[in-house]
C-alpha cells in the first residue's frame, strides 16, 4: 500500500516543482526590475510591446516579437531569419519556460537588441515577464 502513495507523491512533485522554480524565478526577476525602476507593469503592457513593430536598417526591416514567437503565446515559433524552430513562450506549454535567471535575462539581452535595437528597459522586461506568465 505504501508503493503507490510514494509513486503518487513522486509523480505530484514533479508537477509541482517545475512551477515552484518558475514562480520563484519571476518573483525573483520582478523584484529586481522593480529596484531597477520597473513601476506599475501588467501583462497588458507585455502584450502590446510583444506585438509593437520595430524598425531596423537590416535585412528584416520590421520586427517584432511575433515575428519570430507568433502571437499566440502557446504555439511554436520560427526565427525570421535563422528558420530555427521556437519552443512555445507560455510557461503552462514549455515548463522550461522562465525557470532559470540566467537563461531570462541572457534571451532579453539578445532578443531585445536584435527586435528592438536596444537592450530593454526594466519596465519593458518586467511587463514582458508578466505577459509570458500568464
Amino acid at each position: 500500500m505504501k508503493t503507490p502513495y510514494l509513486v503518487f507523491m513522486l509523480l505530484i512533485s514533479t508537477q509541482i516543482i517545475p512551477a515552484q522554480a518558475e514562480n520563484n524565478t519571476v518573483t525573483t526577476l520582478l523584484q529586481t526590475y522593480a529596484s531597477l525602476g520597473a513601476t506599475e507593469a501588467s501583462a497588458a503592457q507585455g502584450k502590446q510591446l510583444w506585438r509593437k513593430v520595430f524598425l531596423s536598417n537590416s535585412e528584416y526591416s520590421e520586427r517584432s516579437c511575433a515575428s519570430c514567437h507568433t502571437e499566440d503565446l502557446n504555439a511554436p515559433g520560427k526565427h525570421i531569419k535563422t528558420g530555427k524552430s521556437i519552443k512555445p513562450m507560455a510557461s503552462s506549454v514549455n515548463p522550461e519556460r522562465l525557470s532559470d535567471k540566467k537563461k531570462v535575462e541572457k534571451w532579453f539581452k539578445r532578443n531585445c537588441k536584435w527586435t528592438m535595437g536596444r537592450e530593454c528597459t526594466a519596465q519593458e522586461k518586467a511587463s514582458f515577464l508578466l505577459y509570458i506568465n500568464n
